[in-house]
């Protein structure tokens, strides 16, 4: 047949062009290979060294610290310990819509798109300086955003085919016509004089051009994806798991008597076990990845307003006479009828004896308690003063402290929230005044004195849950620790307050379980409990969020009788 030469086209859609979709796909393609080279040369370094940190995690922990106090609050109470996951997977998505954006970008504005993708490694780098870690914590991010700038630049040329552009538009006669040969099904290819690179991806058939790309782009994400499964291996290094499985404790120097947990408990399915094991206690803090200590280099230090600081190993501490306690441990996050707290049997030494050592000055009023991760807890000096348990804690249950709950050693007050006084992957303990530092949570808009409200809970009937007509029990927990519990009771509908059988307890720094028969008539029927503790005080009807001091109000389900 015979072809006409035409002057190249304006239209952008004319002839063989991709369209808008194409261009669209072939950018996210250089995006997202983009980020899996940029991220798993920055995790393949981030496992090189202790100091060094994962740009992900130090973004997602700039992000729990800048985070409203009411969406800190959602999270918890939406996804509870999972809540970390989600963040995580937040900013990864968060992440690859912007390495997206970047592909597309790239096509007309390459320099642009460098830039932004330099800007991946300033963000990690940022994040990570602010935190604990100093400079040498941001050496993966600025690596991975290293890595970025060569990425994207070396993929978007593979991508829009710059050189095939520019060489198609400039054999094109501007006004002579030529008759050719071709066979019945060629058409000609037209190129459109814009400067832009031309996509590649979706053009027809399987060019050498395009088959470059793909592998270009498969290459970026299969090494991408080996360099960070290869960094998180190398981080199996400081797997502080280790160090604990090593670890011999010695005996309390008086031991408790072993608990008879039956008889502590009520003998009923669905109610919460006296003592929570190590792998069911719930998890609540700010730690996107749990801190790995290395028992070697860990020392603790008491310092501040004291006559004499102090400086004390791992073994040092394991080396001193320890205490056993049972005591229940409630995070300030817990809704009314929430699942935020536990009881463990807890060895340590007592935080009065080391305070008694280091001298603590008559002008301070606060005890702070720094994680290794920089975070803060807060709690008053008075609180210490031998009528509750305080503890330096460095076993739980029978074994060395759980990495996620603060291996090697944490602190544990009786009677306070955990925000303000169980530090976990504990590095200092600083004496200071209120006037003076405000722990972590303060300026986020909590109390900075938070003592425990007497609170009760109905385990089962589980809410919305189905039992049949007749008697059952009613079954669940209350506390008020360092006070302890005096009574609860239990209304149905619009019956009388009926006192429960309190079970007995070891000590009033934990929870009791109770539990009352009733006979259940068919149809809806809303069960409500109310706690009164030692001290007559009865738990209030009046409903508050836990921000700032902790959750109020009586718990009450709904349950279904057929």
């Amino acid at each position: 047949m015979t072809i006409t030469d035409q002057q190249p086209s304006d239209d952008p859609t004319e002839g063989a062009t991709p369209g808008r979709v194409s261009h669209t796909l072939t950018g996210a393609l250089v995006g997202l290979a983009t980020a899996a080279a940029a991220l798993g040369g920055a995790e393949l370094v981030a496992g090189a060294a202790r100091s060094f940190a994962s740009p992900i995690t130090q973004v997602g922990n700039r992000v729990i610290d800048a985070a409203p106090p009411w969406l800190k609050t959602f999270a918890i109470r939406n996804f509870g310990t999972n809540d970390k996951p989600v963040l995580i997977g937040s900013v990864m998505v968060l992440l690859l819509v912007f390495a997206i954006v970047l592909g597309i970008i790239s096509r007309r504005h390459l320099t642009i798109a460098s830039v932004g993708a330099a800007g991946f490694g300033l963000i990690g780098a940022a994040a990570s300086i602010v935190g604990v870690g100093g400079a040498a914590s941001a050496v993966p991010s600025v690596v991975g955003g290293v890595i970025a700038v060569f990425a994207i630049r070396w993929l978007a040329t593979k991508a829009w085919d710059q050189e095939h552009a520019a060489s198609t538009t400039a054999t094109v006669p501007s006004s002579k016509s030529t008759t050719s040969s071709t066979s019945s099904d060629e058409s000609p290819i037209i190129h459109k004089q814009s400067g832009e690179l031309d996509p590649i991806v979706a053009t027809g058939g399987s060019t050498p051009t395009r088959r470059a790309f793909l592998a270009a782009g498969s290459a970026a994400v299969v090494i991408g994806a080996g360099a960070a499964t290869t960094g998180r291996w190398l981080r199996g290094r400081f797997d502080a798991a280790v160090d604990r499985a090593k670890v011999v404790l010695p005996k309390a120097a008086k031991p408790i008597p072993e608990l008879d947990v039956a008889s502590f408990s009520v003998d009923v399915d669905g109610a919460t076990p006296f003592i929570t094991s190590n792998r069911e206690f719930y998890r609540v803090d700010t730690a996107l990845e749990v801190p790995q200590v290395a028992v070697d280099d860990w020392k603790l230090t008491i310092k501040g307003l004291v006559d004499n600081e102090l400086s004390f190993t791992y073994d040092e501490l394991l080396d001193r006479k320890l205490v056993e306690a049972d005591i229940t441990l409630t995070c300030v996050s817990n809704e009314v009828g929430g699942r935020l707290a536990g009881t463990a049997r807890w060895l340590g030494v007592p935080l009065t004896e080391l305070l008694e050592e280091a001298g603590v000055q008559s002008d301070a009023d606060q005890i702070v308690g720094r994680s290794v991760d920089g975070y803060t807890c807060g709690f008053p000096v008075d609180a210490v003063d031998g009528k509750r348990t305080a503890l330096l804690v460095v076993g739980m249950n029978g074994e060395p402290l759980p990495v996620n709950h603060g291996f090697p050693a944490r602190l544990l007050v009786a009677g306070l929230y955990g925000y303000v006084s169980a530090t976990k992957w504990l590095s200092e303990i600083e004496l200071t005044r209120f006037d003076e530092f405000d722990q972590y949570w303060v300026p986020r808009g909590w109390d900075a004195k938070a003592p425990i409200k007497t609170f009760s809970r109905i385990d089962t009937p589980a809410a919305l849950g189905k039992i049949p007509a007749g008697e059952h029990p009613i079954a669940g927990v209350a506390w008020a620790q360092t006070r302890g519990i005096e009574r609860v009771e239990v209304k149905v509908d619009d019956g009388p307050w009926t006192e429960a059988e309190l079970k007995p307890v070891p000590n009033n720094e934990t929870w009791c379980q109770w539990v009352i028969p009733f006979d259940f008539t068919a149809g809806s029927h809303n069960i409500t409990c109310r706690a009164t503790d030692s001290t007559g005080e009865v738990q209030t009807e009046e409903r508050a969020a836990p921000r700032p001091n902790g959750a109020s109000g009586w718990h009450s389900v709904v349950t279904l009788v057929t």
